[in-house]
């Protein structure tokens, strides 16, 4: 092998290694950001499902680096009043079935209760004990940070979901898992990344042929 076609074969292998910890840096950093995870709630999706025609949306927006998770949830036509209201998890398979309360008990914090429909908006802190159910947290490790590594888990499991009980349903009159939102594929910045490395790659392989 000459000295020239040397020199474009370490050119290329270098190109390729360079591509490759490019993407990886990106791909950390976007399981860095905030992931949102959306649940449809009714009364089909119940674990027995019922009749009740309540329905209600929920956006969990989780920042695992900030230890922060929003949970914003918007119910109306219950049957009965609210009880309470928890994110619940880990159930044993994805999308069905039910698990023990992940959160905060005997409810989220302030959630309107007594009323057969409205909003909530909270942001907790992730990072302390008073976040989660104390039974959740003694069977993940018994600390807080275990606790916020099990319930993000779950929501990235698809194995978590969010419920909230009333009079006439004790066990919840509507649910809803919460699955990613559209917004957490990879972002386009992260593919034009890929395609550039690729084009790189594309056009050292061609004048190396040459």
């Amino acid at each position: 092998m000459e000295k020239k076609d040397l020199l474009k074969l370490i050119i290329l292998v270098l190109a390729i290694g360079l591509s490759f910890f490019v993407m990886l840096d990106a791909t950390q950093n976007a399981h860095a950001i905030p992931i949102e995870y959306i649940g449809i709630l009714n009364g089909p999706s119940e674990s027995p499902p019922n009749g009740s025609p309540g329905t209600g949306s929920a956006l969990a927006d989780f920042d695992i680096a900030a230890h922060t998770m929003r949970v914003q949830v918007s119910f109306s036509g219950l049957l009965g009043t609210t009880t309470a209201s928890h994110i619940h998890g880990p159930t044993p398979t994805p999308g069905t079935g039910t698990a023990g309360v992940a959160t905060t008990v005997p409810t989220f914090p302030l959630f309107p209760l007594g009323v057969t429909a409205g909003t909530y908006d909270h942001t907790f802190d992730t990072s302390l004990d008073s976040t989660y159910n104390p039974a959740f947290e003694t069977a993940h490790g018994g600390t807080a940070a275990a606790a916020e590594a099990a319930l993000a888990a779950s929501l990235a499991d698809g194995t978590a979901y969010l419920n909230i009980h009333t009079s006439t349903f004790p066990g919840g009159e509507i649910r809803g898992f919460l699955l990613p939102a559209p917004s957490a594929v990879p972002e386009p910045s992260t593919m034009l990344l890929l395609g550039s490395g690729l084009l790189g790659l594309w056009g050292a392989r061609k004048k190396f042929k040459r």
